[in-house]
């Protein structure tokens, strides 16, 4: 397993699809998949266009205009911004799996493994653990 240490500036995007390949070239793997994992509940993964900077404002606004920070949530852990963020956590996910074929994250040409961050600025780590094709006779 390899980990991508981050230190997020405050909540919001950051793209991690270099990274990402970097580990899968790194290691050799040819055929198979990486898991990504994200070790924290006020954070998240997920599979976006890279290609337009507006489309990461429209997530963003639509995330805080889905799940407000606001006072009156039943959990406070530390701050109104660390319950919204436990709820936006759960509805984007931790993890995400991507394809590797001859030695390349398999990706279409527009998109990119973003982290999002619903509680920074903080020290973040994405975990990457890569799982190898099996090479027998059997199945599809």
């Amino acid at each position: 397993m390899k980990r991508i240490e981050l230190k997020t500036a405050g909540n919001g995007l950051v793209e991690i699809t270099q990274e990402v390949r970097r580990v899968v070239e790194e290691s050799g793997l040819r055929r198979g998949a990486a898991v990504l994992w994200v070790p924290h509940t006020t954070a998240g993964l997920t599979v976006i266009s890279r290609m337009d900077v507006l489309g990461f404002a429209d997530i963003e606004e639509e995330t805080d205009r889905l799940i407000p920070t606001r006072v009156n949530f039943k959990h406070q852990f530390d701050t109104p911004t660390d319950a919204a963020g436990h709820i936006k956590s759960a509805l984007f996910g931790v993890g995400q799996t991507v394809i590797v074929e001859d030695g390349a994250l398999q990706l279409g040409s527009s998109q990119g493994i973003f982290f999002f961050e619903f509680d920074g600025p903080r020290r973040r780590e994405v975990w990457v653990q890569l799982l190898p094709a099996e090479t027998g006779g059997g199945g599809a």
